[in-house]
C-alpha cells in the first residue's frame, strides 16, 4: 500500500479537476499538499485542511515561482514531490491561429514545467531524493486537429520529462510523466449523449476516464515503490493510443 508518510508536494493547477484530484489522493496517502493555482487562494500560504495549503501561482512568472518555493521551504522544509499539472487550452485551426494563443498555451503547459522544475530541482539534489511527475496528454502523442499549440505542449513536456530524468538520475530523482486520455470534466459533462457515445466507441475499455483515474497513476509514480521507473510516460486513456 502506498505511504506518503509526511512528504510534501506541491501541485500546480490544484484547485479544480485533475488537480485537486491528485492533491486529495496524496492527502489521503498520508502526505501534505501545497495547492498552486492561478486564480485561488492568496500570494501567501493558506491553510486549507489539516494537510493541505494553498497558494497563488501563475507558472509562467519565474519570479512568482521562486518567492513560492521559498515560503514553501521556509514553511517545511523541503518539497519531496512536484506534480506540474497546471495547463490551458485555446483551441482553433492553425490557419487561424492568434500569436497570442500560441504563446499562451505554449507558456503555461510547456515553459512552466521547465521553470517549476528548475526551481525545484536543486532541493531535491541536496536531498538526494526527488519524484517529479509532468501531466502531458494523449494527444502529445498522437496529434489532435485544431490543437496545434496544445499538442505541441504536450509533446514537449514528454521531451522534457525525458531529458530532465537522464539529468537527475544519479540524484535519486526520477522524472516521469503522465499522458491522460478523454477525462471526465466539465467540458465533457456538457456533452450531449451522442457525442458522448462516440467519445465512448474511441475508446477499447469503453468509458471515458475520471479524474481518480489520473491521481492513482501519479500517486504511484511518486511513491517510493516506483524508484525504478523514470524518464517513462504513463498513458491512462483506456486504450485509446497503445
Amino acid at each position: 500500500m502506498l505511504q506518503f508518510n509526511g512528504q510534501v508536494a506541491l501541485v500546480t493547477g490544484a484547485a479544480q479537476g485533475i488537480g485537486k484530484e491528485i492533491a486529495d489522493r496524496i492527502e489521503d496517502i498520508g502526505g501534505l499538499t501545497v495547492r498552486a493555482d492561478f486564480r485561488e487562494w492568496d500570494d501567501e500560504l493558506t491553510k486549507l485542511g489539516p494537510n493541505s495549503y494553498g497558494i497563488r501561482l501563475n507558472v509562467t512568472d519565474p519570479v512568482q515561482i521562486k518567492n513560492a518555493v521559498g515560503k514553501i521551504t521556509t514553511e517545511f522544509g523541503n518539497i519531496d514531490i512536484l506534480v506540474n499539472n497546471a495547463g490551458i487550452t485555446r483551441d482553433g485551426l492553425l490557419i487561424r491561429m492568434k500569436d497570442e494563443d500560441w504563446r499562451m498555451v505554449l507558456s503555461t503547459n510547456l515553459d512552466g514545467v521547465f521553470y517549476m522544475s528548475r526551481e525545484v530541482v536543486p532541493l531535491m539534489m541536496k536531498k538526494r531524493y526527488g519524484r517529479i511527475v509532468n501531466i502531458s496528454s494523449v494527444v502529445g502523442q498522437m496529434g489532435n486537429p485544431g490543437q496545434a499549440n496544445y499538442v505541441s505542449s504536450k509533446s514537449g513536456v514528454i521531451g522534457l520529462t525525458k531529458s530532465l530524468a537522464r539529468e537527475v538520475a544519479s540524484r535519486g530523482i526520477t522524472v516521469n510523466a503522465v499522458a491522460p486520455g478523454y477525462i471526465a470534466t466539465k467540458m465533457t459533462e456538457e456533452m450531449n449523449e451522442k457525442a458522448k457515445n462516440q467519445l465512448e466507441n474511441m475508446i477499447p475499455l469503453g468509458r471515458i476516464g475520471t479524474p481518480e483515474d489520473i491521481a492513482n497513476g501519479v500517486c504511484f509514480l511518486a511513491s517510493k515503490e516506483a524508484g525504478y521507473i523514470t524518464g517513462q510516460v504513463l498513458g491512462i486513456n483506456g486504450g485509446m493510443y497503445m
